[in-house]
């Protein structure tokens, strides 16, 4: 019987409490917990924790440029300016707002020739941002390496920002050659954007909806097609429609000593046209409605046959004559409203559903055409007040 009794019970201590409780360590899954062999202190050879634990920075390239280890004079220099979060990133963000600033007292009418001494200090502080952004961007590259997954241009932002001081090396290059080259100079806009990568909160959220962009491609598909059959729509319509003028009549002489425009133009002609409806429609504005004719404060009730007996007191209603509604030549604003063809549809629909002049723009379709038009822009407007809800919800 003796002989069964287990061996940690013939050590076991007679005063020890009974009571007493054993910890097992919950790691020890072979059983052997009381071990305290070499076995816990041997290291996966394969783990490579020996190699990470000698670096300052485990996360980051341990040689870059072939032979710039992070224990290196001038990289090591690097790597605390940009892992320390004080002072080195607090200080380009100072440098980003006054870019801001200079960038919003820059007058580009007024300082074309930079001679004031006003665009002689802000072009100073465009020097030195310049400059910093320059020597920011080195700094980088000597820490972080240039390419590699956890290098400098593998990170978005930080090619944004390559971008931003290639295209300003770029600017500096032709400014010494003296080339204008003032697309380059728009580049500068995009200086601001730096402060993205410096601000971590403001990073997540704008790659939050740079990440949701993919979702709205149904949505947007959908107002593309819907935006295509009203577009389509008035082209059939309406298409040279608001070109029609009141001309003079074909056969119509004028006095020698007498100049008249080809057509009734209004005071504000390009905004507010008088656009007419043809006998063909059934429009709302005929060459009937042609106003009155005014001289000075006259109002001129004359007619063609007594033109030589007019005076101080008279005068001839010469609109009276624009009888022939026909299509001309300018659309209105700038020829920029139409329905003439699909591409200029589009940018009609586009004012209409964002509610700017969309009533001139009805109003000009239904004295062309006909009253009933407005139903058009109404349900144009409604379908893009749902869609714009889908997009939100979105």
């Amino acid at each position: 019987m003796d002989e069964d009794v287990p061996r940690g019970a013939e050590e076991q201590d007679p005063e020890e409490d009974p009571h007493s409780k054993t910890f097992v360590r919950l790691n020890d899954l072979s059983g052997d917990g009381d071990r305290s062999g070499s076995g816990d202190k041997e290291k996966d050879p394969g783990s490579g924790d020996s190699d990470g634990e000698a670096l300052p920075y485990p996360a980051l390239a341990p040689t870059v440029f072939f032979y710039l280890s992070q224990h290196s004079r001038p990289r090591s220099w690097c790597l605390k300016m940009v892992c320390n979060p004080y002072p080195f990133p607090k200080i380009s963000m100072l440098v980003i707002l006054l870019n801001c600033v200079t960038l919003g007292m820059f007058h580009p009418c007024e300082d074309m020739g930079c001679d004031s001494p006003r665009c002689k200090i802000l072009q100073s502080f465009d020097d030195f941002i310049f400059a910093f952004f320059a020597v920011e961007m080195i700094i980088k590259m000597i820490a972080l390496g240039i390419f590699g997954k956890k290098c400098y241009l593998g990170d978005t932002w930080n090619r944004l920002d390559f971008f931003i001081v290639l295209a300003g090396m770029l600017e500096y290059s032709l400014d010494l050659q003296n080339v204008s080259f003032s697309a380059v100079r728009t580049v500068r806009v995009l200086r601001p954007l730096r402060a993205i990568n410096r601000v971590p909160s403001m990073r997540i959220l704008v790659t939050l909806l740079l990440d949701t962009l993919p979702m709205l491609g149904n949505v947007l598909l959908l107002c593309f097609f819907v935006f295509f059959i009203f577009g389509i729509v008035g082209v059939q319509l309406w298409a040279g429609l608001l070109r029609n003028r009141c001309f003079l009549p074909e056969n119509f002489s004028l006095p020698y000593t007498l100049e008249l425009e080809s057509y009734y133009q209004t005071e504000n002609e390009d905004e507010s046209p008088f656009i007419c409806s043809q006998p063909r429609e059934n429009g709302m504005r005929d060459c009937r409605s042609v106003p009155i004719r005014r001289e000075e404060g006259l109002v001129c009730t004359l007619n063609y046959y007594s033109y030589n007996d007019t005076s101080n007191t008279s005068c001839v209603n010469w609109n009276q004559y624009y009888t022939n509604c026909s299509a001309g030549e300018h659309n209105p604003f700038k020829g920029a409203i139409n329905f003439d063809n699909i591409g200029y549809a589009w940018i009609a629909i586009f004012q209409v559903i964002t509610l700017e002049g969309w009533v001139d723009i009805m109003y000009f379709v239904m004295d062309a055409h006909s009253f009933y038009n407005f139903i058009y822009f109404i349900l144009l407007i409604i379908v893009s007040f749902h869609l714009q809800g889908g997009i939100e919800v979105t």
